[in-house]
Formats: structure tokens, C-alpha cells, sequence
């Protein structure tokens, strides 16, 4: 087991490589100048043409714009691998700082939307899985549809509309404390609720109709004893896959969701960095995303030897 999570260690190198590569690119290629962003409220008080064009140039040169772009790209790299992100354009902070200052706001809000729509998920996939064609099955189907269908800028806005506007419980925007996560965690894990409930149910059923099933059955045991300890074990491959990669997708589709409800998370730091075209804060958030992705990928890889033992043997 060592062995093999130390290659798959090793196989994400090249990700994070690529991935902060691509980054790099294309925040290069949008039209603009962070220099313009810095300056633009200290320009008002210099009159003098020549000494904003020396101010940009001095700036230009002590941030390492004047170098080709493979040179600062390289910088960037090497900076990073000694965990040194640089420092904000904008915010003349550590990127390390700016961003775990904003990180506990979106780890609450992606844990929570993770817990929901886990626990819910499964719940709700088995219930329908064991009513098959009955009337609690197709009501579950129906509300899973609307997590994998519904725009979650949309279902936001009608749980503001709901419980915010109209009966006043629960406050619309904000960060911190438990009746400013409930609407952005529904929202958020509505989508992965809908998800697994329908791959629970598809992947339940598959295992249910299988002979090693019916066999428990007809040896007598408990139908409790046979969907949990043998039809689940099988069942929950897939469904794990799906919740590792929910788990590296809340953290980045925190955007539209924390920009809706004003949290302070790296989602609306995001946002607000590349309109200041702050490139190491950027460059920072997308290379936290790329390995939360790799180490939920790597964690999902490793599940599967304990819930199937011959995964592991394999």
C-alpha cells in the first residue's frame, strides 16, 4: 500500500505542473495591466505624465513583469516548491496569508455541503433502490432530478426569495455562524445530494440482482444483514468515486455560490483577484484546487482496498 500511494504521489506532479502552467498562460493572455489596478487610486495625486510613466516602470520592474513570461513562470515555480506563493499585488500580503485567511470560510461551507449531500444521498438512493417503481421511488428520482438539473445560481436566489425575504429565518448573506451556512450549504450540496442518490439507487440495484445476493437471501439471513453487509460493500465503489470528486468540486465551485451569499471564502477571492488581475493570488487558489483534486482523487484510490478486499489484493 505504501509503494502504491507513493506512485500515485509521484503521478501527480506532472498535474500540478500542467495545471498551474495553464493558469499561468491564461491569465497572461486577458487584456489589462495589474500595474493599472495597483496605481490607479495613487495616480490621481501625480500631475505629472513623466512621473506615473517612471512610477509604472519602477513597479513593472520590482514585481518582475519586464522579464519573459517563461522566466517569471519559472520564478513563480521555483518559489512555490519552497512554499512561497509570492506576495499579492493588490493586498501587499503573503498569498499563504490572503489565502488561509479566506480558507476556513469555504472548508465550513464545503464540508458542510459534503456531509449533506452524503449522508442524504445514500439515504435516499437505498429507500429508492428497496422501493423499486413505487410511488417513494419516483419522488426520490424527482427531487435528485432537480439537483442535477437546476442552475445553483438559480436555487440560491428562490431560497433567498423563500426563507430570507418572505418568512425572515434565516439571514441572506454573510460569513460566520450557523444561520449564515444553512441556504449556501443546501445549495451547494443539492447538486452532489442529487447525484449520488441516483447512483446509489442505479448501483444498489445492480448489486441487489446478483447471485451472491440471492443466495444470502436464501440461506435466511436478516434482509437488513444482506443490504448492508454484502449488497452495500459493492454498491458504494462507484459511489465513492463520485464523492471524491464532489469533494475536490465543492472547494472549487464555491464561486458562483459564495459570490451569491457574499461569503468571504477563496471562491469570492477568486473572483475578485483575477478582475485585479492579482496573478500570484490566482495562480495560488487554482494550485490549491488542482491538488485538492489530486489528494481526493489519491484518498478515493485507497478507500477501495477497505471496502473491497480484493481491490487491495489486485
Amino acid at each position: 500500500m505504501a509503494k502504491f500511494v507513493a506512485q500515485r504521489l509521484v503521478e501527480t506532479i506532472p498535474v500540478l505542473l500542467l495545471a498551474s502552467l495553464l493558469v499561468f498562460s491564461i491569465l497572461h493572455l486577458v487584456p489589462g495591466d495589474p500595474i493599472d489596478a495597483m496605481i490607479g487610486a495613487a495616480s490621481f495625486g501625480v500631475g505629472d505624465r513623466a512621473a506615473q510613466e517612471q512610477l509604472v516602470a519602477q513597479l513593472r520592474d520590482q514585481l518582475g513583469l519586464n522579464d519573459p513570461l517563461p522566466i517569471q513562470y519559472l520564478r513563480w515555480l521555483w518559489n512555490a516548491t519552497h512554499l512561497d506563493l509570492g506576495e499579492s499585488f493588490i493586498r501587499h500580503q503573503a498569498v499563504v496569508k490572503v489565502i488561509g485567511d479566506r480558507l476556513p470560510s469555504t472548508v465550513e461551507l464545503a464540508g458542510a455541503a459534503l456531509v449533506l449531500s452524503v449522508t442524504l444521498g445514500v439515504v435516499l438512493g437505498i429507500v429508492a433502490a428497496t422501493k423499486r417503481n413505487s410511488p417513494i421511488d419516483r419522488l426520490v428520482m424527482f427531487f435528485s432530478l432537480g439537483g442535477v438539473s437546476i442552475p445553483s445560481f438559480f436555487f440560491a436566489i428562490l431560497l433567498i426569495l423563500l426563507f430570507s425575504v418572505t418568512l425572515g429565518l434565516v439571514p441572506a448573506t454573510g460569513s460566520g455562524g450557523l444561520d449564515r451556512l444553512i441556504l449556501p450549504a443546501l445549495v451547494l450540496g443539492y447538486e452532489g445530494t442529487g447525484l449520488i442518490a441516483r447512483l446509489t439507487r442505479a448501483s444498489l440495484l445492480d448489486v441487489l440482482g446478483r447471485e451472491y445476493v440471492r443466495t444470502a437471501h436464501a440461506k435466511g439471513l436478516p434482509p437488513r444483514s444482506v443490504l448492508l453487509g454484502h449488497a452495500m460493500r459493492n454498491a458504494l465503489i462507484p459511489v465513492v468515486t463520485i464523492v471524491g470528486l464532489q469533494l475536490g468540486r465543492l472547494l472549487a465551485g464555491s464561486v458562483i455560490v459564495e459570490t451569491i451569499f457574499a461569503r468571504q471564502g477563496i471562491g469570492q477571492l477568486a473572483i475578485d483577484s483575477i478582475i485585479a488581475k492579482d496573478y500570484p493570488v490566482v495562480q495560488g487558489v487554482i494550485l490549491l484546487t488542482a491538488t485538492t483534486y489530486v489528494i481526493a482523487n489519491l484518498i478515493v484510490d485507497v478507500s477501495y482496498g477497505f471496502i473491497n478486499p480484493r481491490i487491495r489484493a489486485a
